[in-house]
């Protein structure tokens, strides 16, 4: 994962507790504030969510819009916000880590793909919740890929 998709500005630590809409809205509003959505974007994350939950399992969810938002990506990115006192997804799932995404084209399978693999790990998890800086959070998400 190149600095370009995930950089320090990227990043939001220690967020309080808020509503998963609110989060997935506020991931997406990152996203589209860096530059790599068009705001109409954040609709889709949100539509993702209603047909699907975005919970992943270990305490990490990822947000990313449905098929027909894609056109509203302008560069692939993903962006990090750590809840210590987590996020409920709903039926008991609560998320402690959010990971928007938006990836053009292939893009959005491999950066999926690659997130799914650092966070099936539980350590990897309990790392990226304890980060107290933004390059603790990058050096775990990227050190798989080295």
């Amino acid at each position: 994962m190149n600095s370009i998709i995930l950089n320090e500005k990227n990043i939001l630590l220690n967020m309080a507790p808020e509503g998963k809409y609110e989060a997935i809205e506020r991931a997406g509003r990152l996203l589209a504030d860096n530059g790599y959505v068009e705001p109409e974007y954040i609709r889709g994350m949100k539509k993702r969510e209603d047909d699907i939950t975005t919970y992943i399992g270990n305490g990490i969810a990822i947000p990313h819009g449905t098929s027909e938002y894609i056109k509203h990506i302008r560069n692939s990115g993903l962006v990090v916000l750590q809840y210590p006192g987590g996020v409920d997804f709903g039926a008991g799932n609560v998320a402690y880590i959010v990971i928007g995404i938006a990836g053009r084209n292939d893009e959005h399978l491999e950066i999926l793909s690659a997130i799914a693999l650092v966070c099936q790990d539980e350590q990897n998890v309990l790392k990226l919740r304890n980060a107290v800086t933004k390059e603790e959070i990058i050096s775990i998400l990227t050190e798989g890929e080295m």
